[in-house]
């Protein structure tokens, strides 16, 4: 099965389409608190976990302690939920195949996120495991993104859009990083590539709205993932909060869904 197809199973399997990120905050935690930490909150998350996704800079900030609680943390999820090794990569040929590599093969993780900026032969490494998911920066969530995203281009169109068309014909294991804070981009760009699957990440902490995403996007397991990382990690003292959170962003999901 490829990405997509086991993300697909696992959405339906549990009715959720939710996405937990694991962005341990350096401020709390140890590298070995954090791991001890986070492997609570999967263990209390994942009846509506679609998918997890560790940020990888979250670790890396460690240094080598941080790279061996991701490792604790990794081997605490359970076999059949996907997990996004959330790391933004984009280089020159020879570096994206080492990067892809160390994610897909080292590290072992199901999809990616990759920057689309040096082009489509940056991505090609990555693209090459074809029973792995690469999801491609096109309309991020930050408040600074419309800066270079929405510039207009002299073909016609902003550059978010020209990322959504080409972006979506690189293979079928290509999708799309599109966030919740912006809605009316989410729609276009389902509009330009609607059969594109879509991580948007953006609800929760960041301000998104849920019954938005799936105005917009529609609920398409497998197709489309929501991300919420601190507001469900850290939505109380312990991993019961976590647990209430992720299940609420699940119905809400559901009842935008159900709402039509």
């Amino acid at each position: 099965m490829t990405y997509f197809e086991r993300l697909a199973a696992r959405s339906r399997e549990i009715g959720s389409i939710v996405c937990v990120g694991l962005d341990p905050d350096y401020r709390r935690h140890s590298p070995a608190e954090a791991a001890d930490y986070l492997r609570g909150i999967i263990a209390a998350t994942a009846p509506f976990a679609a998918a997890y996704k560790p940020n990888l800079a979250f670790f890396e900030q460690w240094g080598i302690p941080g790279l061996q609680a991701l490792e604790r943390v990794l081997a605490a999820i359970p076999a059949g939920i996907p997990v996004i090794g959330d790391a933004k990569r984009g280089d020159i040929g020879s570096t994206a195949e080492a990067y892809a590599r160390a994610l897909f093969e080292a590290w072992r993780f199901d999809a990616v996120t990759v920057s689309p900026y040096l082009g489509r032969d940056a991505t090609e490494p990555f693209l090459a495991y074809r029973d792995r998911g690469v999801y491609i920066l096109c309309r991020t969530s930050n408040p600074g993104a419309a800066e270079f995203q929405s510039l207009d281009l002299s073909g016609g169109g902003r550059l978010f859009e020209r990322v959504a068309q080409a972006a979506a014909s690189w293979g079928p294991n290509a999708g799309l990083v599109v966030g919740a804070t912006a809605p009316a981009e989410l729609r276009r760009v389902v509009e330009l590539a609607p059969a594109a699957p879509l991580l948007i990440p953006g609800v929760g902490a960041q301000g998104g709205s849920p019954a938005e995403v799936v105005q917009c996007a529609g609920y398409r397991p497998g197709q489309v993932l929501v991300n919420a990382s601190r507001s469900i990690v850290y939505a109380g003292a312990d991993p019961g909060a976590a647990a209430a959170a992720a299940r609420d962003l699940r119905d809400a999901l559901r009842a935008a869904r159900d709402a039509g």
